[in-house]
This record gives C-alpha cells, sequence and structure tokens, in this order.
C-alpha cells in the first residue's frame, strides 16, 4: 500500500487534468499506521526509496492536496496527513504520535512538522506521551482546517477543492510552491523569494497573457463568491 500510494501520487500530479487531489481512508480510520509485524521489511525497505515514498512524493507533489480524516490518523498515518495542505476532520477523528510508545524513530516528518503547526510544547506533550489529539483539539490549534459531522467529511474536502479548482489553476500550483519552499526559510528570505517570483512570473507574460488576466478577473468579479 505504501508503494501503491506513492505511485498514485505521482500519477495524479503529472495528469494534467488533475486541479487538486482528495486523500481519504475507508473504515474506521483514515490510517492506522504501519504494520508492525511487517516493521523491519518496512523500515528497511522500500520507503528508503523516494520514489517509493509516499511522505515523499505527496511534498513533491505540485496539486494541492486535501486529507479527508475520518477516525484515527496513527503515527505514519498521522504523518500522511501532515503532509496535506488541507485538512478537513470528522467530530470523531483523533490524530495519535505512538512512536515512543512502540519505539520507533519518526522518518516521515512528525518530529519536525508538529511543533511548527501546533507549538513545540503541545508537540512535546503529544509526542512523547502518546496522548491523542481530538478533532476540537486540532481545530483549536490550527492542525485542521475544519471539522465537521463525521458523515460529511468527504462532502466538505470536495467543496473545497472545488472552491480551489474554480480559481487560476496555474497560480494555485505557483502559490503552493512559494508558500512551501518559504516556510522553510526565516521571513527575510521568504520575502525576498516572493519577491524574486513575481518578478519572473510578470517579467515572463505577454500582453495577451495580460489581457487574459483582466478578462479572467471581469468574469469572475460579475459571479458570486463561492461559500465554504
Amino acid at each position: 500500500m505504501i508503494v501503491s500510494l506513492a505511485a498514485a501520487i505521482r500519477r495524479l500530479d503529472a495528469d494534467p487534468a488533475v486541479g487538486v487531489v482528495v486523500i481519504t481512508g475507508r473504515g474506521r480510520a483514515f490510517c492506522s499506521g504501519v504494520d508492525l509485524t511487517a516493521a523491519e521489511e518496512v523500515f528497511k525497505g522500500d520507503v528508503k526509496d523516494v520514489v517509493s515514498d509516499p511522505v515523499v512524493q505527496m511534498e513533491r507533489c505540485r496539486k494541492p492536496l486535501i486529507g479527508a480524516i475520518n477516525g484515527y490518523a496513527v503515527t505514519a498515518g498521522f504523518e500522511i496527513a501532515l503532509a496535506c495542505d488541507i485538512l478537513i476532520a470528522g467530530k470523531d477523528a483523533k490524530f495519535v504520535d505512538t512512536h515512543t510508545r512502540f519505539g520507533i524513530f519518526p522518518s516521515w516528518g512528525l518530529s519536525q512538522k508538529l511543533p511548527r503547526i501546533i507549538g513545540i510544547n503541545r508537540a512535546r506533550e503529544v509526542s512523547y506521551s502518546g496522548m491523542p489529539i481530538t478533532a476540537e483539539m486540532a481545530e483549536k490549534w490550527g492542525l485542521v482546517n475544519h471539522v465537521v459531522d463525521n458523515g460529511e467529511v468527504l462532502k466538505k474536502a470536495k467543496e473545497v477543492a472545488q472552491a480551489i479548482l474554480r480559481n487560476n489553476r496555474d497560480m494555485v500550483l505557483r502559490y503552493k510552491s512559494v508558500i512551501n519552499d518559504g516556510s522553510k526559510m526565516d521571513l527575510g528570505h521568504a520575502l525576498a523569494l516572493e519577491k524574486e517570483r513575481a518578478h519572473s512570473y510578470y517579467t515572463g507574460m505577454t500582453k495577451e497573457q495580460f489581457a487574459a488576466m483582466q478578462k479572467f478577473i471581469s468574469l469572475r468579479s460579475s459571479k458570486p463568491a463561492s461559500k465554504l
């Protein structure tokens, strides 16, 4: 499943017909983590190959990734959720880090991403103790974007995806890129990166493209705003 998920992300990223990717689980959990009965095979095997690593492929994916979190997202499942750009959670969703419980060293980013999202002291407690993060806590701490009834998770994720798809697709990809790249820098360098890419973007535009932009803006301004 790990290898298949990585391949699916690569395929969707390469498909020009795909504008947004929604990832969800089927059953009682979004993802309950790695099968520990196959731990040695997994941790020493295919995941060392970045081509077969789903989190690496998610991080490289140019398209927006929406995680529709139904039920539990445990350890590796938590890390897959953290690789998404936007998270929608059901009211019964729970995020759990069990690395310390089972003596597993994190390798898909949980130790670095979670502190940057919810704060280092909260992340320490979550990871050291294995304390579950409920959907309510996740929304309060800024981990998830929306919390909805359990049966409405996928519907809400699709609504957000449709709102994204109504916008300029090329700019959505560029925006994701500059946010993600800038988040790895200090603010000064990140602002310089934004300025540099903006200059490069506008310098490369033709008169026809500026005219198309103005036409797109005029058409958008005549339509009612979308609701999430």
